[in-house]
């Protein structure tokens, strides 16, 4: 399965945050959202894309996006790392059944029991407006994000 391409809408899912807490892509409909597939927690690579993203949030605040971040690992390894890390956005579990999320978007390695490292900017609708899949052991960083929510405003 191929990454999902602009046009679609953005399949809906529910997904736990904390042990007690979830977050659902259909609860963030009249934003925009940027949604961050990530392989998992405490890889190297991993730390510093988030650690990206955490520094530059004002700046997808500043443009309505809300930034949502999904791997297979569980909500303790989810909270673990978000804390060691200072991370203030959600890190989202698709662990159980794992990957079905991942899947629905064409983000998940088979393989490898993870997700890839795919990035959906999905616009106040629920439709995706941009998606990139970045090799599994590079940072993609945020410019092509930065890009393509400002194409949704006609540039800043």
């Amino acid at each position: 399965m191929s990454l999902l391409a602009p046009g679609v809408p953005a399949p809906d899912f529910s997904l736990p945050s904390t042990p007690d807490q979830r977050v659902a892509l259909s609860d963030l409909r009249g934003r925009r959202v940027v949604l961050a597939f990530y392989p998992a927690d405490w890889s190297p690579v991993c730390g510093d894309q988030l650690a990206v993203y955490n520094r530059v949030l004002p700046m997808f605040e500043e443009r309505n996006a809300t930034l949502v971040a999904v791997s297979v690992d569980g909500v303790w390894c989810h909270q673990a790392f978000a804390d060691a890390r200072s991370l203030r956005f959600p890190l989202l579990a698709d662990f159980e059944p794992k990957g079905a999320v991942a899947r629905q978007y064409g983000a998940y390695r088979d393989a490898d029991g993870i997700t890839e490292r795919a990035l959906f900017v999905i616009d106040e609708n629920g439709v995706i407006r941009w998606s990139y899949l970045s090799p599994i052991g590079v940072n993609p960083g945020a410019d092509g994000i930065f890009d393509a929510l400002d194409a949704l405003t006609g540039g800043r």
